[in-house]
C-alpha cells in the first residue's frame, strides 16, 4: 500500500508491501525512521523549525514542527515496535528554493539545524541525507527494505547509509 504524507504530517507503516511518500519538500525537511528487525518504517515532513512561533498550533499539530514533531514521530515509532538502538534516519529537504542570495528566513537551514540538535542530544545520528540546494524533492521510503530514494527535477537518487551528501552549510 502507498501511504501518502502530507505537509506537517507522519505515517508509520509496517506492511512488506508498503511504501511512504512525501512530495515537495522544499525547505521543509522529510525525515525517515527505518528498524529492519521490527519491519517498521515512518516519514515525517515537518515545516518550521520551532513551535514557540505558534503554540497552539503546536498543540493541535505537533508535526508541523521539527521541536514538536521529531518527539512525537519517534514515540509513535516506538510504539509500533522500533527500537532506538536499530533504527536508521535518513533526511531531505532543507532547501531555498527561492534560490534568493539573501535567504532571510534561511528556514530549510534553521530547519536541518534544530533537527541535528535534538537527535543529538538523544544520542540518534543520521545514516543518510541530502539538504540544501534550491530543488525541491519527492521522498520515498519503501518499508520492507528501508531503501530511501528522492526525485528531484526529474532525476532519480538513493540515499545510502554514510551518504552524507548535505550541500547546506550550517
Amino acid at each position: 500500500m502507498k501511504h501518502i504524507v502530507g505537509v506537517a504530517d507522519m505515517k508509520i507503516a509496517s506492511q512488506p508491501g508498503d511504501t511512504i511518500v512525501t512530495h515537495a519538500l522544499g525547505s521543509c525537511l522529510g525525515i525517515t525512521i527505518h528498524d529492519a528487525s521490527a519491519g517498521v518504517g515512518g516519514m515525517l515532513h515537518v515545516m518550521m523549525p520551532l513551535s514557540s512561533t505558534n503554540p497552539d498550533k503546536a498543540k493541535s499539530n505537533p508535526y508541523m514542527f521539527v521541536d514538536t514533531g521529531i518527539p512525537a514521530f519517534f514515540r509513535e515509532a516506538y510504539a509500533a515496535g522500533a527500537q532506538k538502538s536499530r533504527i536508521v534516519v535518513t533526511v531531505a529537504g532543507g532547501a531555498n528554493v527561492q534560490n534568493v542570495g539573501n535567504d532571510r528566513f534561511a528556514i530549510g537551514k534553521r530547519n536541518y539545524t534544530i533537527l541535528k540538535k535534538i537527535l543529538w542530544k538523544n544520542g540518534v545520528m543520521i545514516a543518510a541525507e541530502d539538504v540544501g540546494g534550491s530543488h525541491a524533492r519527492t521522498m520515498y521510503l519503501e518499508v520492507c527494505s528501508g531503501r530511501v530514494w528522492l526525485s528531484t527535477a526529474g532525476l532519480s537518487k538513493e540515499l545510502h547509509e554514510a551518504d552524507n551528501s548535505s550541500r547546506l552549510a550550517v
